[in-house]
């Protein structure tokens, strides 16, 4: 699903939501509700991907991937696993996209620089950007909808109650990923050659950025304020320093599409009444098996269609707060079988193919059945021993 996919996709959702709208199918005020729920949401997105796709042009990801090769002092395990705490940070703060479709490139070419095989490196960025994607209502769209269902959940509260979870799902999948991949992470490297930076004022003040816009993100301000507040920064400072980096396709307009079609599309099928049988495959109940109840249909959902559309279809279902927990241990740790489980594999696939890595999808699928059924399990755990 490339971009032009994405957008045309988006585009029919948005018209069947305008058709539900105008035939009464989902009343004008629900659509209205819809909108004032998502604004800030999409806002976010927007602002978030400008900045990190500033960020990367600046050469900040470039430059602190170097760095971990020269401070693992030629060791492939300790390098992996800088890179392996270095996904994680940046999907916890900019979001799983970020991690997909700016980081991947950047590992592949560190890993091809101290020739290294690039693999293993790529398959940590696609299993991060979605299990680690469960620690700040900012690591993915699915968080921030939650946040906004739990009354506006701020990071702090969303960490306390996902937080042992997303640690859980994160050590798991690294765990899963050195086992498969040990051979290739036995030895030494000679450090090869830092990327050249061609702007340094403009890596430094881009870096400066980006270091004062994450914290902002888990203070309790929307996040849609610093990461708009960045993007404008960083716009300016484009402007001055390298103007011809600034172009309109630095806005994910095709996922905004998308989006807004998606979440019309489902308030619409909720209208007609979805949410009873959805319901009942979701169960009820806060016990150990419920909650692995819950999250196994989100898991099954997003391997099946896509996490985004799985969660919206199974958020009124869900209920507690502990109960949309486990859905998004589902929707965000789960989608690890399929190719199209999540829009952050679909990016990382496509970056992979620009760089010239190629993917075996049957290895991929194969790991996929195995690592996330046994993520899923013992993330929930840490939510029925509330």
């Amino acid at each position: 699903m490339d971009a032009v996919m994405l957008a045309v996709i988006g585009a029919v959702l948005l018209l069947l939501g305008g058709v539900a709208v105008a035939t009464g199918v989902l009343p004008a005020a629900d659509a209205l509700a819809i909108g004032d729920r998502v604004w800030p949401i999409l806002l976010f997105v927007v602002a978030v991907t400008i900045v990190a796709e500033l960020g990367a042009r600046a050469g900040v990801f470039d430059s602190v991937a170097a760095r971990l090769a020269r401070l693992s002092r030629g060791r492939v395990i300790v390098l992996w696993l800088m890179i392996v705490v270095f996904a994680t940070v940046v999907t916890a703060f900019l979001s799983l996209d970020t991690t997909a479709v700016l980081l991947t490139p950047v590992v592949v070419a560190v890993a091809r620089a101290n020739r290294l095989a690039p693999l293993p490196f790529a398959f940590a960025t696609v299993w991060l950007a979605n299990t680690a994607s469960l620690f700040l209502p900012v690591s993915n769209l699915t968080n921030l909808l939650a946040a906004h269902r739990l009354g506006e959940l701020d990071a702090l509260g969303f960490l306390a109650l996902l937080g042992p979870s997303a640690v859980i799902a994160t050590l798991v999948t690294v765990a899963f990923l050195w086992w498969t991949n040990r051979r290739d992470l036995r030895g030494r490297f000679t450090p090869g050659h830092p990327p050249r930076v061609p702007d340094p004022t403009l890596l430094r003040i881009s870096a400066a950025v980006l270091v004062v816009m994450m914290p902002l993100l888990v203070i309790g301000i929307p996040p849609w304020m610093p990461a708009l507040g960045a993007a404008i920064a960083l716009t300016v400072v484009f402007a001055w320093r390298s103007p011809r980096a600034l172009r309109w396709a630095l806005v994910p307009w095709q996922l905004v599409v998308f989006a807004s079609g998606l979440f019309l599309a489902v308030g619409a099928a909720e209208s007609l009444g979805s949410g009873a049988l959805l319901a009942a495959a979701a169960g009820r109940g806060e016990d150990l098996l419920s909650l692995w109840q819950v999250a196994g249909v989100g898991l099954l959902g997003a391997n099946v269609v896509n996490n985004l559309p799985a969660y919206l279809a199974l958020e009124s279902a869900a209920g507690s707060p502990v109960r949309l927990a486990a859905l998004l241990i589902g929707v965000n740790a789960g989608p690890l079988i399929t190719p199209w489980a999540s829009l952050a594999t679909l990016l990382w696939h496509q970056r992979l193919h620009a760089v010239g890595v190629d993917v075996p999808w049957r290895r991929y699928v194969l790991l996929g059945l195995v690592v996330a059924p046994v993520t899923v399990a013992l993330a929930v755990l840490p939510l029925a021993l509330r």
